[in-house]
């Protein structure tokens, strides 16, 4: 069973010597990261001992950013506090965009130069073979 951890424990995680975040009820350690975070480590110095589920999905994390941060994951807030209402995800992965929308936009990306072709070929024949 996962750690459990309190609000008040979350808060005292709050500066760059230690900075757990919260996200979706999950604590996270970020500490080791904050040298390495692409946003810069002040982002996340800035969500230190605070719910950061809203900022962390605004960005729009990608899904390699979410596997990478399990190893971060140290427990979860305690039962009685967690929060069943933060927002999910608001952005699809790269792939999972690309799979969803590619039956959708498939005929799109050949019909265009296939009409562009025959055109052409229309033109050419009616004005320099005629």
């Amino acid at each position: 069973m996962a750690q459990e951890y309190t609000t008040a424990q979350l808060k005292e995680h709050n500066n760059k010597k230690s900075v757990w975040v919260r996200i979706h009820n999950d604590i996270f350690d970020v500490t080791p990261f904050l040298n390495e975070h692409p946003g810069g480590e002040e982002v996340l110095i800035e969500q230190a001992g605070k719910e950061a589920t809203e900022a962390f999905e605004d960005v729009g994390h990608s899904s390699d950013a979410r596997e990478m941060m399990e190893k971060y994951k140290i427990g979860t807030i305690v039962a009685a506090e967690r929060n069943p209402d933060l927002p999910r995800k608001k952005t699809e992965d790269w792939k999972t965009e690309t799979e969803s929308s590619s039956s959708d936009s498939s005929w799109k990306s050949w019909i265009a130069p296939v009409v562009l072709g025959l055109a052409a070929t229309l033109i050419y024949r009616l004005y320099f073979m005629s």
